[in-house]
């Protein structure tokens, strides 16, 4: 017990001996003041020379990796920015005296970063500071891409080290005016003849066959059924002793014309992506191990567009754009469900222009021709009576389409002074409704939008 006593005993003087050596260590150091000097700038890549206001007998650099030194005499000193960041610059007399501590700070070279910007984007107004190792740009430019000219300069001096305080004048809205027009012009043409002879009960048709139109002269048989529309066809007959004949010629000719005009308009942010879409979705049935679903496919007018401002009122667009419909004459049967096709006009193109022009980016020429002649072999090489044992049919369908685009550079203003297309027109009174018949009654532009109106017809009239 007494030896156990006597060993701690020896242990707790032994640490408060180190305790009391510890504080009297901490005691005897204390940090050397040298001179106080202004902190050393040095470009990267650049060496300065710097000159002590007296002589020294050693030099220590904090981080050899931001800057080397090496002495040139015992006054002067040769420092190489070699890497963005700060270190410090240690210098000890004959005596071992400190003789300063220089903060050195190695910065990206601004002032050959300011002539280059000068010289690529002259003119502007934009300030070059350097913050933590990094280049900081702030002021106004003209447009995004002479921004991004000056931040791809930027990076080239200080690799992702650069903050952007920039801010881009001007108006950076757009409004895209698309122009779908189509025309479309068809014309079909035929021509055939029927020939009957009958004789007794029995009855011989050579040729096209119709409806015959009489009885009692060889035009009255049921076997007989028209090819084309009856209006459109002529029937003649005649009686020669016991044979009756009949000759039935059909010519039909049918035109039509298509007229399709799309005008969607949409605005959007510089850089920033537009969609519209004006129309609806057809629903389509899809089989699959859990029996039909549906999906919807929209269709109608669609314009997907991104702008970029690229310099004042240069204007560069990334469009899309389409107009489909329902194709009623064209459709497939699936599971007992008839699904019709669509016709679909689509673009997907890039360009540039300036503030209010156009330019037609999409246009189609299509003319389509198809002949068809029939005849009886042999009986249709006859001469003039060759005729009645032969048939043609002559089909042409044309069709143009333009797609243009116009883009403005455009602000907002005051709600009432737009008009609206429901501004001129009130719903009718039952006095105007039923005795006169009128389903909508004119009314004056109202406010702001009166002040501007026009005094002759303008715009869309609906009668």
């Amino acid at each position: 017990m007494q030896v156990r006593t006597i060993f701690g005993a020896g242990l707790l003087g032994l640490a408060l001996a180190s305790t009391a050596i510890t504080a009297v260590s901490a005691q005897n150091l204390r940090v050397m003041q040298g001179s106080t000097s202004a902190p050393l700038s040095v470009p990267l890549n650049r060496a300065v020379v710097v000159e002590s206001d007296e002589p020294f007998a050693e030099l220590s650099i904090a981080n050899p990796g931001i800057a080397d030194i090496s002495t040139l005499s015992d006054k002067s000193i040769y420092v190489l920015g070699k890497a963005p960041g700060r270190t410090t610059l240690t210098l000890l007399g004959a005596d071992g005296r400190l003789i300063s501590n220089v903060d050195v700070e190695v910065t990206p070279d601004v002032s050959e970063f300011k002539e280059r910007l000068r010289q690529i984007l002259p003119g502007k107004n934009i300030e070059v500071r350097t913050a933590n190792d990094g280049i900081v740009l702030s002021g106004t430019v003209s447009s995004t891409a002479k921004l991004d000219r000056a931040l791809d300069l930027a990076n080239r001096y200080a690799p992702d080290r650069v903050s952007n305080l920039m801010t881009v004048g001007g108006t950076q809205q757009v409004m895209l005016k698309v122009r779908f027009a189509e025309m479309q012009r068809s014309v079909a043409k035929n021509l055939s003849s029927s020939l009957a002879i009958a004789g007794g009960t029995d009855v011989g048709v050579i040729g096209e066959t119709g409806t015959w139109l009489g009885s009692g002269n060889g035009l009255g048989n049921d076997s007989i059924t028209a090819r084309d529309n009856a209006n459109s066809a002529l029937a003649l007959g005649f009686t020669a002793g016991s044979l009756q004949f009949g000759v039935l010629l059909e010519a039909l000719e049918s035109k039509g014309v298509v007229r399709t005009l799309a005008e969607p308009n949409l605005t959007a942010l510089s850089g920033q992506e537009a969609k519209f879409l004006a129309g609806g979705e057809y629903p389509i049935p899809v089989s699959d191990d859990d029996g039909i679903t549906i999906t919807y496919k929209p269709f109608g007018v669609e314009m997907n567009f991104t702008p970029v401002v690229v310099d004042g009122d240069l204007i560069n667009l990334q469009i899309n754009a389409a107009v489909s419909s329902i194709d009623a004459d064209t459709s497939i049967q699936t599971d007992g469900i008839s699904v019709n096709a669509f016709k679909r006009r689509e673009t997907s193109t890039t360009v540039e222009m300036r503030d209010g022009e156009s330019f037609a980016i999409a246009g189609l020429l299509q003319d389509d021709f198809r002949d068809l002649n029939g005849q009886v072999p042999w009986l249709g090489d006859i001469p003039v009576l060759g005729t009645l044992f032969r048939s043609a049919e002559y089909q042409r369908a044309q069709s143009e389409l333009v797609i243009i685009v116009t883009p403005h550079l455009v602000t907002p203003t005051r709600g009432e002074a737009l008009a609206l297309p429901t501004d001129r027109v009130r719903l009718p009174t039952e006095r105007e409704l039923f005795l006169f018949g009128k389903v909508a009654a004119t009314k004056g532009a109202a406010g702001e939008v009166a002040r501007q109106d026009f005094s002759s017809p303008y715009g869309y009239v609906m009668e």
